[in-house]
């Protein structure tokens, strides 16, 4: 089914990432977690579709999203970038692979943290957030998403770490085997990954090979 429907709200998360919140279509749902396919409503992106991730919780009276927005060529996120309130966005149903299963860890990689924001405000709310830990890379401090709200949330079991500039705040090294040896003290929870595909596929293959269950290893697929 599809839903057009108005900008509420805009607010600039970091240099290049922006907080969508649209109206809420009457019986709309989502699992924390779920994306939909979204399409700009101007001549021209109508059918230009792209998934992006809930990040408000199913009970708030909007939809919200958080989007990186690419500007080295003109695709939908440059479009976003673009966007005001008023301006309207065509969204889809909700679906998708990543949901919540139990304590464990999150590794997320830029972007890839979208899809856990949800869940772990779920958590916080539901006071369920303990045990969890959170594994955050990205290139520099001014990109970490929500840096200040995870760290409330989930205190010394957000982790953040930097890939470039020497200057950071954070730990400056690569989510790789030496990296989660040093952090992970059970690798039989659950592991929930998002990023780029390299990343996924190079962190499955490192979990997997210290014994985590293939099954207990959540990803979008």
């Amino acid at each position: 089914m599809k839903f057009i429907v108005p900008i509420i709200a805009l607010t600039e998360v970091t240099h290049n990432v922006r907080c969508i919140r649209i109206k809420k279509p009457e019986g709309y749902n989502f699992v924390p977690g779920q994306a939909t396919e979204v399409s700009v409503n101007k001549p021209g992106w109508e059918k230009e579709k792209r998934p992006f991730t809930f990040t408000c919780l199913n009970e708030d009276p909007y939809l919200e999203f958080t989007i990186k927005c690419y500007t080295d060529h003109d695709g939908v996120t440059n479009q976003v970038r673009h966007l005001e309130i008023g301006d309207e966005l065509i969204i889809r149903d909700a679906w998708g692979a990543i949901e919540y299963k139990g304590e464990g860890y999150f590794i997320a990689g830029g972007a890839g943290i979208t899809p856990f924001i949800a869940i772990l405000r779920r958590l916080h709310v539901d006071n369920k957030i303990a045990g969890n830990k959170l594994f955050f890379s990205n290139k520099t401090d001014q990109d970490i998403i929500y840096a200040h709200e995870l760290h409330e949330m989930l205190g010394d079991n957000a982790i953040y770490t930097v890939t470039d500039g020497n200057d950071a705040n954070h730990l400056h090294e690569r989510i790789d085997s030496t990296f989660l040896e040093k952090r992970v003290d059970d690798f039989s929870k659950h592991f929930y990954v998002c990023g780029p595909d390299p990343m996924i596929a190079a962190i499955r293959e490192i979990l997997e090979g210290h014994g985590a269950s293939p099954d207990a290893v959540v990803f979008e697929k």
